[in-house]
């Protein structure tokens, strides 16, 4: 990468224009946090900002930085999210007409906020990628300038401006931790601090099942990635900007990846410390903070990026909150189906230990399989318990990583359905809209019985579904599954597939 780009992008971050709409965000020193963590521990507050996300500060960048040619065609933008609010407000402050193509999924209250800045929406697909390329038809049909969320020069500078703040508001700052979707905020903040301070070290973190950048790194060229996960809906980027991966590759220290339960504990301590909420995006770098092995004299900050989430994610959020913290362990124990097999069980191992979930129903007489979430310390202690589980005579597995269980299996009741004959189950991504069940099974045109079918509103736009067939035809349905448009993965194979709902 050219040092002449990096050199622009700092002379942009210094004449930006970002406060005619945004505003600096505190850096908050966070007591708990650094407590816990055994070193200082700040957080970057850019929740705070009027959209309650970051984006503000690269879109109106930009679009003020177009020129009266461009500005007369008006803006035209492709977000089911922050992105889309910050083109939104950015075009409303200038006068400037907006169009944004927002996917059919996009839950009411981000089109709401979109339409109240005065923007034309229209709705068009299921997912980001049919909207982008909708969006690309629409800029040639229309003639309208396109605002890219991550890719340009001048929305990295806008996202670069919250470098300089920190350097401003925290001199002694060693760490810069910045979630990462398609690159553009990490990419501003590294540009600008380490021209300032080559020694402070920036820490990429993004989800493990979106880490477009981590892989491009390793790969040593962009990568798309076949599949995203939904929960940091903010970030799920199938592939890195071209302008951020040439950053990143020379200025970003180190690259690392968490769970969703971390998200989740990471959003708790947010919440703990300010009261506020934010999104799974948000709270990223804050949950790879958490899980960095950081000296005890540092001063890291985490920026808090953004806070847009639905009331309804909220239950998602506190379920795997403890599974987060390392302080509760999922296990499925098997225990003879006979009398007083089970109150042995509390007596022998729960003990003075929290239960946090108990599932069982009958499914066999030889052998029960009991789902159960029991309090402990930490990994140390967990191992402990299932030493003591082990001890008592009872065959254990930890679940505690598995999504199945966590996302479906404790959700459900039910077990083995003795009747249902050459099964085979999947997770499937939905569509949350209406009708979407009824458009799924009008694809398989009733070919396949369904044995079992599990779903939880996830307050996102996609949904994702355990669900399972009667077939001797397997690779037939996974053809007319693929033919469909439907992101699938067979997990007939999974553990906890196998021990509660298949053939064990």
């Amino acid at each position: 990468m050219s040092p002449i780009i990096v050199d622009d992008v700092v002379k942009h971050i210094l004449t930006s224009k970002v406060y005619d709409v945004a505003v600096e965000t505190p850096l908050t020193y966070a007591s708990r946090l650094s407590k816990e963590k055994g070193c200082s521990v700040y957080l970057k507050r850019e929740d705070l900002q009027s959209i309650h996300s970051f984006k503000l500060r690269g879109a109106y960048n930009k679009i003020a930085h177009l020129t009266g040619e461009e500005k007369s065609r008006g803006v035209i933008a492709a977000s089911a999210g922050n992105h889309a609010q910050g083109v939104a407000l950015s075009a409303q402050k200038l006068g400037i007409d907006a169009l944004i193509i927002m996917p059919k999924t996009t839950p009411t209250i981000k089109v709401d906020a979109v339409q109240n800045f005065g923007a034309k929406i229209e709705l068009y697909g299921d997912s980001y990628s049919e909207t982008y390329e909708y969006c690309r038809k629409r800029i040639v049909e229309t003639g309208r300038t396109f605002i890219h969320p991550f890719d340009d020069p001048l929305v990295i500078a806008g996202q670069g401006t919250i470098g300089k703040e920190i350097m401003e508001q925290l001199s002694e700052v060693t760490h810069i931790f910045v979630g990462v979707g398609g690159g553009g905020l990490i990419s501003g903040i590294a540009s600008y601090v380490k021209a300032l301070r080559p020694h402070v070290q920036i820490i990429s973190v993004e989800p493990q099942d979106s880490n477009c950048l981590a892989v491009s790194i390793a790969s040593g060229q962009r990568v798309v990635l076949p599949h995203v996960g939904i929960f940091a809906d903010g970030v799920a980027v199938k592939q890195v900007g071209s302008l951020p991966f040439s950053f990143a590759s020379r200025l970003v220290d180190d690259f690392m990846t968490v769970s969703t339960d971390q998200i989740c504990y990471a959003m708790k301590g947010v919440f703990e410390e300010t009261r506020n909420i934010l999104e799974p995006a948000g709270a990223l770098a804050l949950a790879g903070l958490q899980q960095y092995d950081l000296p005890s004299d540092a001063h890291a900050v985490a920026i808090c990026s953004g806070a847009n989430i639905t009331f309804e994610k909220l239950q998602q959020v506190a379920e795997r909150t403890l599974l987060g913290s390392g302080k509760e362990a999922l296990l499925s124990v098997h225990m003879p189906e006979k009398p007083g097999a089970l109150h042995a069980f509390c007596r022998e191992v729960v003990k003075d230990r929290g239960i946090t979930e108990f599932s069982y129903r009958l499914q066999r007489r030889s052998m029960a399989h009991v789902l159960v979430g029991l309090t402990v310390a930490g990994n140390e202690d967990k191992h402990f318990l299932l030493e003591r589980i082990n001890e008592a005579g009872f065959a254990c597995t930890d679940f505690s990583d598995n999504d199945i269980a966590k996302e479906h299996l404790r959700h459900m009741i039910g077990g083995e359905a003795t009747e249902a004959e050459h099964q085979v189950f999947y997770q499937i991504e939905f569509p949350e809209r209406t009708n979407a069940l009824g458009d799924f099974l009008s694809a398989l045109d009733n070919r396949w019985n369904i044995c079992l079918f599990h779903y939880r509103n996830a307050a996102s736009d996609t949904g994702n579904v355990l669900i399972g067939f009667e077939t001797k035809t397997q690779e037939a349905l996974e053809l007319a599954l693929s033919e469909a448009g439907y992101t699938w993965s067979c997990v007939s194979d999974d553990l906890v597939v196998r021990t509660y709902l298949g053939d064990s």
